[in-house]
């Protein structure tokens, strides 16, 4: 399955749950989901909190939370994903960075 797919099938997801009903209790705002997705990506780092992650099976379900949640918030907000990490990648190649800044 490629990026759309992937973002085709969550929506199929959220939209059998009702999520993108008027009452629904977990509505699909860009707000949101941007925050669910702050929250996930905190579940990971919880995971190294004290070391390496023990549990790569636990990991790799807060990692599938952070990426469905980036998809909904990506397809919501009308970004084509899949092409915004290509331009962005485009644009670290042609990047300098300082030995200890690793910023993107």
């Amino acid at each position: 399955m490629d990026i759309k797919q992937l973002e085709e099938e969550m929506h199929r997801f959220v939209m059998a749950k009702g999520w993108y009903a008027p009452d629904s209790p977990k509505p699909q705002t860009p707000r949101n989901l941007a925050v669910s997705l702050a929250i996930e990506a905190a579940e990971v780092l919880e995971h190294f909190q004290w070391g390496e992650a023990s549990d790569s099976r636990e990991l790799a379900g807060e990692l599938a939370d952070v990426a469905l949640y980036l998809l909904q918030l990506a397809r919501l907000s009308g970004i084509d994903l899949e092409q915004a990490i290509l331009d962005k990648l485009a644009i670290n190649y042609g990047r300098q960075w300082a030995a200890s800044d690793g910023q993107t």
